[in-house]
């Protein structure tokens, strides 16, 4: 044990001439420790949040997604060389386009997606996101009856819909008949409405037969792309440049990030900007301990001036109060992750917050604490707290022995 830690420890742990001492003490303690729970929690709520949402997206699109029209014979080599893939779990293809949906005399823009419901199941869970009616017999199209369609919750909300009702598709492509020119008409049945738990698709998402929608928007005998699910989702980016380079510019391939790109940049952005201003908590924590090292400089200027004068150099003296500073960061930060990571493993395991799930559609905060996040707000924290203990140690150290003896 040095000769500095040893004497900052006995001042730290000895009784002060004053009550005002200790409490300056306390409460640059508690300060760290606040600020480092603080930031946290608030980490720690943000990554449930972002998790939960990205999760939403997930279960509502594929992993990779191909864009460009195929034809059968095109499509099913494809599909077979993907397949070789051992990155690669499932593929769908799929129709996508534009339309306008009619009922009861409203109308809204949506986009209508064609599949398969056997194959879609194999790469998304969209299947599990159905809240009314079912999924069986959607592919299959009779003569003389409309074909299956399945809305969005908050869009058959809008437009006051519920199941067995009858819509109509408009769609902006042309359709030449005996009286001209005149946009292309269907009609469909309302078998399901969906619920993601993500506002964009449950608000501008229509699904129907994979047939259907080739009729409806002039794919006849062709898809306009493939879902491609991954073993590991992490592997979708390389699996994407993969698949562009071979094949080419003519498609787009896209990953879910690239396809929600925005959402999640806003997401990131978030979350760093609210990590810096409670990083400004942990800034003014460290004033107190700079405030309360100051204090102990000028109560112990006379042990400062008898240590001086027994041949301990600016050193020593520097080091005590840096010692001091220290103690008092580590005690901050350590009871700070025990109190940010006990609140938000109570949070998240118990609903003491409760959410409105008709806004979150959830009922309780997400939590997802990463030790990640823990490292660097200790590290952060540690070294704004150090650096504060500088000038109150360099100013110790410079004392002079006599003056410290004489006015101290």
């Amino acid at each position: 044990m040095s000769a500095s830690f040893f004497i900052a420890k006995r001042y730290l742990l000895a009784k002060r001439k004053g009550l005002f001492s200790m409490i300056t003490t306390v409460i640059g303690v508690a300060g760290v420790t606040l600020a480092v729970a603080a930031l946290i929690i608030t980490l720690a709520v943000m990554n449930g949040f972002q998790s939960d949402i990205k999760q939403k997206v997930i279960d509502a699109q594929a992993h990779v997604t191909i864009y460009g029209r195929f034809d059968g014979e095109e499509l099913h080599q494809l599909r077979d060389k993907i397949a070789e893939d051992r990155k690669t779990e499932a593929t769908a293809p799929f129709v996508l386009g534009q339309a306008i949906l009619t009922s009861h005399g409203r109308t809204a823009g949506v986009a209508v997606k064609g599949l398969s419901a056997r194959l879609e199941k194999g790469i998304n869970s969209l299947d599990k996101s159905l809240t009314h009616g079912t999924w069986d017999n959607f592919n299959e199209i009779k003569d003389g009856e409309p074909a299956s369609i399945v809305l969005g919750e908050e869009l058959a909300g809008n437009l006051s819909i519920w199941l067995d009702d009858e819509v109509v598709l408009v769609s902006p492509q042309s359709a030449a008949g005996a009286m001209g020119v005149l946009p292309k008409m269907k009609k469909f049945k309302v078998t399901g409405l969906i619920k993601t738990g993500y506002y964009e698709f449950d608000n501008t998402m229509a699904y129907c037969p994979i047939e259907a929608a080739e009729d409806f928007f002039g794919y006849t005998g062709a898809v306009a792309g493939l879902g491609i699910k991954m073993r590991n989702i992490k592997d979708s980016p390389v699996e994407a440049a993969e698949l562009r380079e071979m094949l080419g510019r003519g498609r787009v391939v896209k990953t879910y990030e690239d396809m929600n790109r925005n959402l999640f940049a806003a997401l990131r952005l978030e979350k760093f900007v609210m990590s810096l201003i409670l990083s400004i908590i942990i800034l003014v924590a460290t004033f107190n301990i700079a405030s309360n090292l100051l204090m102990m400089s000028v109560e112990k200027l006379r042990d400062i001036g008898i240590l001086r004068s027994m041949g301990a150099n600016p050193a020593v003296i520097r080091g005590i109060f840096l010692w001091e500073g220290n103690m008092i960061a580590l005690t901050g930060i350590l009871l700070g992750i025990v109190l940010g990571a006990g609140i938000s493993w109570f949070v998240g395991t118990y609903p003491v917050i409760e959410l409105p799930s008709d806004i979150y559609y959830i009922t309780k905060v997400p939590v997802d604490l990463r030790f990640s996040d823990i490292f660097l707000t200790a590290a952060v924290s540690y070294l704004l707290c150090m650096a504060s203990t500088v000038y109150p140690a360099i100013r110790a150290s410079r004392v002079s022995p006599m003056d410290a003896i004489r006015y101290g």
